[in-house]
């Protein structure tokens, strides 16, 4: 655990995360909003080190524990956590709500670099790249009648989140001209025309998740993670899907029925591009890393590597939004809890 302290605001994230999400330049813009210098030391205590006792505001991300009561009885005058990540739903608990803590999170900041992901691995599905990979491995030069193209393919997305919304727009602005569906029972007739702008007829609503896997050549996944999203896509809907059809999922792992779709790819009948896996990681020797239609990457579409810099740039910029008694742009109620990922 590091832990960088700075007038009223802590920065308490791995050691490894905070060199790439919290550089020494951002902890110097830190320094310039609080008027003392930044200072990184390891702790084995993390969150529950004494000189938290001033702290206002807490900076956190990926490696921070869970902000329970003893951890929060650390920091009296906690008035606000900015996360420098997607979810909090790990991190916050009832006890940050019930002290009137402000929660921001850097979802939005987050969801360029997995919409941007999910738009690129649409393209490469819509090609059907995985199964021509594999016929030319085996020596095979697919005929030019076998191969298929984007223009006019149906795009199924589940659920009209931060992410889905990009991944929509970004579909919606490709000259392939893709039919786009979208399940989500939260959004209305009217937010749908609002998704679809001008072009309405591209953003088709659908009622029954059915109905979306029953059209859709290729299936991408962007609800939260709730008790009813649990294996939302069974066996059952992906039996749905027609032959040649791709499944993508960016979200959670728990989402898609991980047995299920296993089967419908042993068969060949679908191929798939899976982020996330439930379980998560997945076990060595699974069959899924076998398949030639199958790409399996370790969460790896959201901010990595370089990319992480824009959740510390955007925290800092939070931070300065709160000093200066501003509304912050990433902040969460504890009621929109069940509709986030």
């Amino acid at each position: 655990m590091t832990e960088a302290r700075a007038d009223g605001v802590a920065v308490v994230m791995g050691a490894e995360e905070l060199g790439v999400v919290m550089p020494s330049d951002l902890r110097e813009r830190l320094r310039e909003l609080t008027g003392r210098a930044v200072s990184v030391n390891v702790t084995p205590e993390g969150l529950e080190n004494p000189e938290l006792e001033d702290v206002e505001v807490l900076v956190t991300g990926w490696g921070c524990p869970p902000l329970t009561k003893a951890v929060l009885d650390r920091a009296p005058r906690l008035k606000a956590v900015v996360h420098a990540a997607g979810s909090i739903k790990w991190l916050v608990t009832e006890e940050v709500w019930a002290r009137g803590i402000v929660v921001s999170s850097a979802a939005e900041a987050n969801a360029g670099p997995v919409a941007d992901f999910t738009l690129a691995v649409i393209a490469l599905a819509a090609k059907d790249a995985l199964p021509m990979a594999a016929a030319y491995a085996d020596g095979r030069w697919p005929a030019f009648t076998e191969r298929r193209g984007a223009d006019g393919r149906t795009v199924g997305v589940i659920g009209a989140s931060r992410i889905g919304r990009r991944v929509i727009a970004g579909l919606r602005a490709s000259a392939a001209g893709y039919r786009v569906l979208l399940y989500d029972p939260y959004v209305g007739t009217e937010d749908t025309e609002r998704l679809g702008a001008t072009g309405v007829e591209r953003v088709e609503r659908v009622e029954h998740l059915a109905d979306l896997c029953r059209a859709a050549d290729i299936v991408t996944v962007h609800a939260p993670e709730t008790p009813e999203t649990h294996r939302l896509l069974d066996g059952e809907h992906l039996a749905l899907i027609p032959d040649g059809g791709t499944v993508i999922n960016t979200a959670r792992g728990s989402i898609v029925d991980t047995e299920a779709l296993e089967r419908e790819c042993a068969s060949g009948r679908l191929s798939a591009w899976l982020d996330v896996t439930d379980p998560e990681p997945l076990e060595r020797g699974r069959l899924l890393f076998q398949l030639p239609n199958v790409m399996v990457t370790p969460h790896i579409a959201g901010a990595q590597g370089s990319e992480g810099r824009r959740l510390g740039r955007w925290a800092v910029e939070e931070v300065g939004r709160w000093r200066r008694g501003e509304r912050l742009v990433g902040e969460v109620r504890r009621e929109e809890l069940g509709r986030l990922a």
